[in-house]
Formats: C-alpha cells, sequence, structure tokens
C-alpha cells in the first residue's frame, strides 16, 4: 500500500514537471503551490491526458518487462495498447508533430523487436527506452531521470 502511495506521488510530480502553469516550491519538506488569489476556495484537480495516462502505463508495462528480461522469464506478447501512442490526446495538442510521430514510431519498432527477437531483448529494450528519452529532451524534459532507470544494464 504504501510502495503505491509513493509511486502515485512520483506520476504527480513528474506530471507537474512538464505543466507551466503552477510554480511549484519545496522548502523544509514542506510543499506549498502558488494559486491565484482569486482562487483561494478553488481546488483544481489535475487531470491527466490519454497520452500522459499511456506513457504512465507504458513504464509499468517496462518495468515488468525488464524484470522478466533480466531474470531470462518468457517475455509475452507485445502490448497492443502501445500503439496508441500514435493517436492519444496529448496534454499541448502542439507537441503532437513530425518529431513525436518519428520517435514514436522508434519506440514502437524497438518494443516490437523485443517481442520477435526475444535474443536480443536487453538491446531492443534499451533503443525503446533511448527513444523515449530523446524525444523528452525535445518535448517535456522532466520524466527524463525516472525514464533513464528503465535502462538495462
Amino acid at each position: 500500500m504504501k510502495l503505491s502511495k509513493i509511486f502515485l506521488l512520483f506520476i504527480f510530480f513528474g506530471i507537474v514537471a512538464c505543466q507551466n502553469k503552477e510554480q511549484v516550491e519545496i522548502k523544509e519538506n514542506v510543499v506549498e503551490k502558488s494559486v491565484d488569489s482569486t482562487k483561494n476556495d478553488e481546488f483544481e484537480m489535475y487531470e491527466m491526458s490519454e497520452m500522459a495516462a499511456l506513457m504512465e502505463q507504458m513504464y509499468v508495462d517496462n518495468q515488468r518487462l525488464k524484470d522478466r528480461i533480466i531474470k531470462g522469464d518468457t517475455i509475452g506478447k507485445f502490448p497492443q495498447h502501445f500503439i496508441k501512442i500514435h493517436k492519444a490526446v496529448m496534454t499541448d495538442e502542439h507537441d503532437k508533430d513530425a518529431f513525436f510521430d518519428e520517435q514514436a514510431a522508434k519506440f514502437i519498432k524497438a518494443q516490437e523487436l523485443i517481442y520477435q527477437d526475444p535474443k536480443n531483448a536487453k538491446k531492443h529494450f534499451n533503443n525503446g527506452v533511448d527513444a523515449c528519452i530523446q524525444c523528452h529532451q525535445v518535448k517535456c524534459s522532466g520524466p527524463i531521470p525516472r525514464i533513464k532507470k528503465l535502462y538495462i544494464k
């Protein structure tokens, strides 16, 4: 239960890192959010875009896949929901451009190769992580440290 709460906090802060709407200040373990003074009585809940939710699911799926590759377990089948990366609605619709489409295609190709060529799963897996990082370096750098933890060494 504690682990799931920590995971949700990581998700929240990863998403907040990409949002320029609020300034988050952390001082002595206290999180303070600057809020428009006209909205003192309102609480706004962040609603994850389709793409953000998909990326969170892909991250979890890839953590599990990483563990299977390291242990030498069977890889399983390619998760078809990954294909939604091409059509999922993004937080900022302007981020969906040719560069994103190219990186998404590289990611999907690397992921498919893991299942088609399990003997080289580690290489293909790390290529998929590379595609994520290359895209996030341009689009939204907040989750990069977290994504780097997926690498299989």
